[in-house]
């Protein structure tokens, strides 16, 4: 059972299974650039309420453990439902909201829902190099998949073009998978992860 804090903005009622600090083990199994990579990893994940309809996200992973521990990725974003901004909304950059702000009710996220009966989601994301993503999908229960809508990244950073990530809650632990097409090669899987909640 997925319980919803009465403290949450209804428009993060959603997502708020994500919600808190997960940790575990996956393995990555990736070929590309005329490598097979494979690896067990650690994997820790923070989803934390903001101050607006939003989700704060961040992940860190890394293989071994004390002197051996070698980073993987670092990236942080903010997770939020695909809904059209209002005069009610801050923004862009420092603008202030030009109508006073309109708490969201219950009714109000249910006219969100999309015809699949789940709920679109926006995520963007930067990694610890630069590279930023934009992926749209969905939430449906206790289940997330969404896919790069646009990957922009510096000249510095290596080839990373497109993927697609998949979230579900099973038995109390976050499960994950993501494809990539990076290093010249196509879209393929990638790496997975079961994780705990620690906090």
């Amino acid at each position: 059972m997925i319980e919803i804090p009465t403290d949450l903005p209804a428009e993060l009622a959603p997502l708020a299974w994500l919600r808190g600090v997960w940790e575990g083990t996956g393995v990555i199994d990736y070929e590309a650039d005329g490598h097979h990579f494979s690896a067990e990893f650690t994997h820790r994940v923070s989803f934390s309420t903001g101050d607006g309809g939003y989700l704060n996200y961040s992940a860190d992973a890394w293989t071994g453990d004390g002197d051996e521990r070698a980073p993987l990725l670092a990236e942080v974003g903010y997770w939020r439902l695909a809904r059209p901004q209002t005069a009610a909304d801050p923004g862009p950059a420092l603008l202030p909201a030009r109508t006073a702000p309109v708490a969201l009710t219950a009714d109000d996220i249910e006219k969100l829902r999309n015809a699949e009966g789940g709920f679109d989601i926006e995520v963007a994301l930067v990694h610890a190099d630069g590279t930023s993503e934009l992926s749209l999908g969905q939430v449906r229960g206790p289940r997330i998949d969404v896919a790069t809508d646009a990957v922009v990244r510096p000249a510095t950073a290596k080839a990373y073009t497109a993927a697609s990530r998949m979230y579900g809650l099973v038995e109390g632990h976050l499960l994950w998978a993501w494809d990539v097409a990076a290093l010249g090669a196509p879209m393929a899987s990638h790496a997975s992860a079961r994780l705990a909640k620690v906090q």
